[in-house]
């Protein structure tokens, strides 16, 4: 009990919740747009990166407006760059997993599209994102306010 505790009551318990809820919501649209692209015929690979421009526009608005609400700069231009440049190159991993998968080993079933890009893709670029984000998109800023 005295750990659980410990965790709930650290200052970043409240931070990740935030960021796995809202991270979570775009995550879902993601999974649907991808699933509905590839059963309906388009490719993986087009799939996944037209499903990761949606989500990434869905995560800026739950990340700005939710995850980070008390840590945004009075230069929105910034992070919009940052936070879009970032989740680029957070959705690059993404395909890239199921690009080697689909088309390195030739295992193309959609249920290896999914695993390769949605679950394994996805643990690798959730990490990259939150570390990114809260570092360089949405500082703390607390310190420098004093």
């Amino acid at each position: 009990m005295a750990v659980i505790r410990a965790v709930t009551q650290h200052e970043r318990f409240g931070e990740v919740v935030r960021f796995l809820v809202s991270g979570g919501i775009a995550y879902l649209a993601d999974l649907l747009v991808f699933n509905v692209l590839l059963f309906s015929g388009v490719g993986s690979a087009l799939s996944k990166v037209v499903s990761s421009v949606i989500a990434i526009f869905i995560a800026f608005l739950g990340s700005r407006y939710y995850t980070w609400r008390d840590r945004r700069s009075a230069h929105p231009g910034r992070e919009y760059a940052l936070f879009f440049l970032f989740s680029a190159i957070a959705a690059g991993l993404q395909l890239l997993c199921l690009v080697i998968t689909h088309y390195g080993f030739g295992w193309t079933s959609p249920l290896v599209d999914n695993v390769s890009g949605n679950v394994v893709g996805m643990a690798i670029a959730m990490v990259f994102r939150f570390l990114t984000f809260r570092t360089f998109v949405f500082p703390d800023r607390s310190a420098s306010r004093a």
